[in-house]
């Protein structure tokens, strides 16, 4: 991919663990989502016209790649944190679609709802109707240091 390339694909990812230190556990939860040898640069949140959903494939270690996540770390012993992304997709192919995330105490299910909402709400003031909508959430009770994180990441290559 080179600069001004858009990505051509992208796939929704969400781990969670437990670390000795809290970016050990941040480290810990990207491994479990099966992104945690990769090189994440964090973009706003916004999917490239024509960009389509695929199964995440042979991941080379140490590429580059963009990535919209949300994380939350935690050293409360019993709490519940939960981590979710939401991917808007439009109805017209050349619009482009939009992520949301968003991470709270709590659990999975009402964090998933309210990044579906948030999702519909982006597309609602930018005058898109949504053809379809993906999501993604973990939740994680920390032991002594948990970490969840929920991403979509923007891969370049097909």
């Amino acid at each position: 991919m080179t600069f001004g390339e858009s990505p051509k694909g992208f796939f929704l990812a969400s781990g969670s663990a437990e670390g000795f230190t809290p970016l050990n556990a941040f480290d810990g939860a990207l491994i479990n989502a099966g992104i945690g040898d990769l090189n994440l640069v964090k973009v706003s949140s916004i999917i490239p016209p024509g960009c389509r959903e695929i199964e995440p494939r042979g991941l080379p270690q140490g590429v580059v790649v963009p990535v919209a996540y949300t994380f939350i770390v935690s050293d409360i012993p019993g709490e519940v944190i939960s981590a979710a992304v939401a991917a808007a997709l439009p109805e017209e192919e050349q619009d482009a679609g939009l992520i949301m995330e968003y991470s709270a105490r709590g659990h999975r299910e009402e964090a998933e709802e309210i990044v579906r909402n948030m999702a519909v709400e982006g597309m609602k003031i930018r005058g898109r109707k949504i053809k379809n909508t993906k999501s993604l959430s973990v939740e994680y009770k920390v032991q002594k240091i948990g970490a969840a994180v929920a991403a979509v990441v923007l891969w370049p290559y097909l």
